[in-house]
């Protein structure tokens, strides 16, 4: 986890600590391995993985939310931080790609359509590197 830049997220999709902090019980760990398993189908495995993507946990991937996500995967190292014009133009590609309904945000079932068409995601997740 500690090498994943989704580490803090993770923690906190699958942390059912009450006191906010995002800690894991050893139940949480195993409900985390189960998803990340080869076992776990592609809708599991996408249900999580948008869980984890919608930083700010209102339901939709929205242009905030995709930054973030792009931020996590690129790096935010000077030498791998995309341009603002990189960014933008990035991020109208992900929705033009995803937002069937072309309300400016992608939910959970374009979200799931979208993976669908990734032979990838099924067997990594989305979320290992």
């Amino acid at each position: 986890l500690q090498a994943n830049p989704f580490q803090h997220r993770i923690c906190h999709v699958f942390s059912t600590s009450e006191t906010g902090d995002d800690s894991m019980s050893f139940e949480d760990f195993l409900d985390m391995l189960s998803v990340f398993s080869d076992s776990a189908t592609s809708d599991i495995k996408s249900h999580y993985a948008f869980r984890i993507f919608d930083f700010d946990d209102n339901g939709t991937l929205d242009r905030k939310d995709l930054e973030q996500l792009v931020n996590c995967l690129t790096g935010q190292g000077e030498e791998s931080r995309l341009s603002s014009v990189e960014m933008e133009q990035l991020i109208q590609n992900i929705l033009d790609e995803s937002d069937i309904d072309k309300d400016g945000t992608i939910n959970l079932s374009e979200f799931q359509h979208v993976v669908s068409r990734s032979p990838d995601f099924a067997r990594c997740g989305g979320l290992q590197r």
